[in-house]
């Protein structure tokens, strides 16, 4: 997958200035593909030049002017290709996953403090994707909205992102008891 299906994914839901895009992608999209905000306007550019992307300019008074873009019939052509392509599997590149594989070798302390930040802020990240799936269900239980909500695409993705959210927040604090409870241990069997 490559930035610009993550950013006409985005666009599908109706047009957008570059600013409203990194709002979108800071917290419905980060949770499958993180970009920078240069990153996204860089891509904009790009994907305009290949006319997968329309753009036009809105004059505003007392501001900057800025620019608004939609997904043209050749960008959902590409999503198109894009969904038929079979998948990769995810691939995880976590330095803390590796601070902990190493952890037998290092100081335990400033992992679990990491441990413990990061479970933090999965819960942070979790409670976000919550209330935001709440706003997209309005009124409507879960399973009534997945069956006839509009837009089930980005509530099914935001669902994942809870899983794996709720999965790291309780790996954090799973690991840094483990990790406290090996050192108080080791503390009792020295003393």
């Amino acid at each position: 997958m490559a930035l610009k299906h993550a950013v006409l994914a985005a666009l599908l839901g109706g047009e957008y200035s570059g600013y409203q895009l990194t709002k979108i992608f800071d917290v419905g999209v980060s949770n499958f593909w993180y970009a920078a905000p240069q990153q996204l306007y860089a891509e904009l550019t790009k994907l305009e030049a290949d006319g997968l992307i329309a753009g036009r300019e809105v004059v505003q008074t007392g501001r900057p002017n800025k620019r608004m873009f939609t997904v043209t019939e050749a960008g959902a052509a590409e999503l198109a290709t894009f969904a038929a392509t079979p998948s990769k599997p995810l691939l995880i590149r976590d330095d803390l996953a590796v601070k902990v594989h190493a952890v037998d070798h290092v100081d335990p302390g400033p992992v679990i403090e990491q441990l413990r930040e990061r479970a933090e802020e999965a819960a942070a990240k979790l409670a976000l994707f919550e209330q935001i799936l709440q706003r997209m269900r309005g009124d409507q239980d879960e399973a009534t909205f997945l069956r006839q909500g509009e837009h089930v695409g980005p509530y099914l993705s935001g669902l994942a992102g809870c899983r794996l959210e709720r999965e790291m927040r309780d790996w954090c604090l799973e690991t840094a008891r483990a990790l406290t409870g090996r050192a108080a241990h080791t503390r009792r069997t020295n003393s």
